[in-house]
């Protein structure tokens, strides 16, 4: 490996452990070279153990995050979460076929779906079924598949073979985490039946609370579409923003 190349990968370290996540793009654009160039160093590096590789780019080696169950997270920012759920609520029409993710702030969409009226909600949510059982007006489609515990979820084959089969007119994800290209899961499962869920809709929103902005606790990472939209909480700051504001990223704000 020539000298400059140690050099680069030195300084792709050094970027990945100040910064957080680095794009692929990013990093080609930064030391003049091309973007499979860039594949090889990170490559290099992850082999080494010395990052971790994402959809995209790499981030730094951290400590292992213990994935927290639904019940736990349900209990966190809960005030910014009620705010998003009533927001996301605004942008659902009567007549519509919407689709809703697994996750406590989407959980808070679902209960303000409670009194909507001719509404079609499909969802891999065990807990937006429980929240929408009584609501007679509203049609729900639970997507089959195998129950991921922790999540209180359906992922897997079965999931994505309904999806291939449905479409919708908007998605409301959820996410351990959100960048302005991607949002981030425990698993790979995760990330990929999120991936076909926003193929399958014409608008793609997320719903995550500014305590999710631009992190990264795990190693699975969702492409978001281009065009999708952020909801998330007023109390997200100018920097925390920023990135999605340079991405064209439309960003609503709840509370």
């Amino acid at each position: 490996m020539s000298t400059s190349a140690k050099v680069r990968q030195g300084q792709i370290l050094e970027l990945a452990n100040t910064s957080g996540l680095a794009s692929v793009e990013e990093l080609s654009e930064r030391f003049g070279v091309t973007a499979s160039t860039i594949r090889r160093d990170l490559s290099r590096l992850t082999g080494e153990g010395k990052i971790a590789r994402t959809y995209g780019g790499a981030m730094p080696l951290t400590a292992p995050v213990i994935e927290s169950t639904f019940r736990q997270r349900n209990m966190e920012n809960a005030v910014a979460k009620s705010a998003i759920g009533r927001k996301a609520r605004s942008l659902v029409s009567e007549g519509q076929t919407i689709l809703l993710d697994s996750g406590s702030t989407v959980a808070s969409l679902a209960h303000e779906l409670r009194d909507a009226n001719e509404l079609t909600v499909a969802t891999t949510s065990l807990v937006v079924v429980e929240e929408l059982a009584e609501a007679e007006s509203v049609h729900v489609e639970c997507l089959g598949g195998t129950l991921r515990h922790r999540s209180a979820a359906f992922v897997g084959p079965l999931a994505e073979y309904c999806l291939e089969r449905m479409s919708f007119d908007s998605v409301f994800l959820g996410a351990d985490a959100v960048t302005p290209d991607a949002i981030c899961e425990a698993d790979l499962v995760q990330t990929r039946l999120k991936e076909k869920m926003a193929s399958r809709a014409q608008r793609v929103f997320v719903l995550a609370d500014s305590s999710k902005l631009n992190q990264h606790p795990f190693h699975a990472w969702a492409r978001l579409p281009e065009g999708w939209t952020l909801i998330t909480d007023a109390q997200a700051s100018e920097n925390q923003l920023a990135p999605f504001k340079d991405a064209n990223v439309e960003i609503i704000l709840a509370g």
